[in-house]
């Protein structure tokens, strides 16, 4: 089955369980803003979706859900054991995801991560070329499969292809520290259109590109230029710059800040059995004054270490009381064979420790640590419960909990404490803004959003509400698409 529009990802829009005493195998629906997204695109322009399974036992394309039980025609692309650990673990997440996440831990640089890494792009891109129609259009996501627009242009000139990076792209200075720099941009330019959450990663982009001898464009118009220095913040997609290939061809370069389904999540808050849920949560927690909540994938880059030193910083010093105070902080499983996040769990789980050893008493924790996922509706009854939303990351592309958050709060209840150097500062600039790399900034941003006039939390929050129902998650997609369909 061929058809004439394909998203190529990491991973495919479903999980694959397997009952461990029977065998069966049966695919459960992965949650995410991407697949909402896409899916009704996919369903009205016979579309698929092209990725990992997620196992590295071989899964068969007969195997996969029927499309017309799962709405979307999904091609399962193979990993085996080596290349889960030196495509996925080894390049992708000890290389490519420390560098562009501005060195908080050192890269990794292996030549024969760098192998395998060209050889299953490839085998990405040969899976995208058999399924394409004829001019069909391709989106291909992040940094996991920087080759595919390459690789696929070179098996298939006639197809339009857009590239999307869902994380940062790092300053040029850093990114010139992979031996494969030249190899990953000449990848990347197989695309038409190439996208980034924020200015600053879309002027890394072009800076690096301009470092290699590539003719870059910044657009002639006054705003645009304005617009690529962060002098003005982001409303919505805006094409920025181009790039001139010897080829004749022009890639285009845009920022296109992903949302959420932001009408979705605050329906699904103000459903009676989560408001149910959120209740009962509070009154289990010993109800609290303060319910401060922190959700995130255990990542050092997520900044979870500094959240709990700034609030063991504000219970030393006083300006917080023990007894006003909760924290539940969920800290989803992640990459844990990699040396540097076991390291990051052994240092939250030491903090949590402390600060209970020292601020708990007979009966009470102060911060209930979670480490594992939740289901989503679950997640949605914190964010309903939660007077505070702690979100610290270091360095992040977007962060969506940040909005999945000021969604479940349309009537301007709750405090969003944000960090300055997550992408959704960049449009939720209501949020007390704090700089991760400072406790004394983050507990004076949480004690603000604390102790702030009723009124003005409120503005906050309703100001950021009203920003997410106008830029939502089909906008975004509906924004790089265009510029797709205008290259075609």
């Amino acid at each position: 089955m061929q058809s004439d529009f394909l998203v190529v990802a990491n991973r495919l829009p479903v999980d694959r369980n397997v009952d461990g005493s029977t065998g069966e195998v049966t695919w459960v629906p992965s949650p995410g803003g991407l697949v909402t997204a896409l899916k009704p695109v996919l369903e009205s322009n016979r579309g698929a979706w092209i990725g990992w399974p997620g196992a590295t036992d071989e899964v068969a394309a007969e195997d996969m859900p029927a499309p017309e039980d799962a709405g979307i025609h999904m091609v399962p692309v193979n990993l085996d054991a080596q290349d889960f650990a030196q495509f996925y673990e080894g390049f992708s997440n000890a290389t490519l995801w420390p560098l562009y996440h501005d060195l908080i831990v050192h890269p990794t640089y292996d030549k024969r991560w760098w192998e395998r890494y060209q050889q299953v792009n490839q085998r990405f891109a040969q899976a995208a070329a058999d399924v394409a129609a004829k001019y069909a259009t391709v989106w291909v996501q992040d940094y996991q499969l920087h080759l595919v627009p390459g690789q696929l242009r070179d098996l298939r000139d006639d197809v339009c292809i857009g590239f999307f990076l869902h994380i940062p792209f790092p300053a040029p200075e850093l990114f010139r520290q992979l031996p494969w720099r030249r190899q990953v941009l000449e990848g990347t330019l197989g695309a038409d259109v190439v996208g980034f959450h924020t200015q600053d990663s879309a002027r890394n982009f072009m800076e690096a590109l301009r470092a290699m001898d590539y003719s870059v464009q910044i657009m002639d118009d006054s705003e645009s230029a304005n617009y690529l220095r962060g002098a003005r913040l982001p409303e919505g997609a805006h094409v920025v710059g181009t790039v001139a290939l010897e080829s004749g061809r022009q890639v285009k370069v845009g920022v296109f800040p992903i949302s959420i389904d932001s009408a979705k999540v605050n329906a699904q808050a103000n459903q009676p059995t989560v408001l149910a849920q959120a209740s009962d949560l509070r009154s289990r927690l010993g109800n609290p004054k303060v319910l401060i909540a922190g959700v995130d994938r255990l990542d050092y880059t997520k900044g979870i270490q500094h959240r709990l030193e700034a609030i063991e910083f504000l219970l030393d010093s006083g300006r917080l009381t023990p007894e006003d105070v909760a924290m539940v902080q969920v800290a989803t499983p992640s990459r844990e064979r990699l040396d540097d996040y076991q390291r990051t769990r052994q240092q939250v789980e030491a903090i949590v420790s402390r600060i209970n050893g020292n601020h708990g008493s007979l009966g009470r924790s102060l911060i209930h640590y979670l480490h594992s996922g939740l289901p989503f509706e679950q997640i949605v009854a914190l964010y309903a419960a939660a007077d505070v939303m702690l979100i610290t990351p270091l360095k992040d592309g977007m962060n969506l909990v940040a909005k999945e958050y000021v969604a479940c709060h349309s009537d301007g209840s709750g405090a969003l404490v944000l960090s300055e150097f997550a992408g959704a500062a960049t449009q939720l600039v209501q949020a007390y803004l704090c700089n991760p790399h400072d406790v004394e900034s983050i507990a004076d941003a949480l004690q603000l959003a604390i102790e702030d006039a009723p009124v003005n939390k409120v503005r906050r929050m309703r100001q950021m509400w009203d920003h997410l129902q106008e830029h939502d998650v089909n906008r975004w997609a509906n924004a790089f698409l265009q510029q797709l369909r205008e290259v075609e």
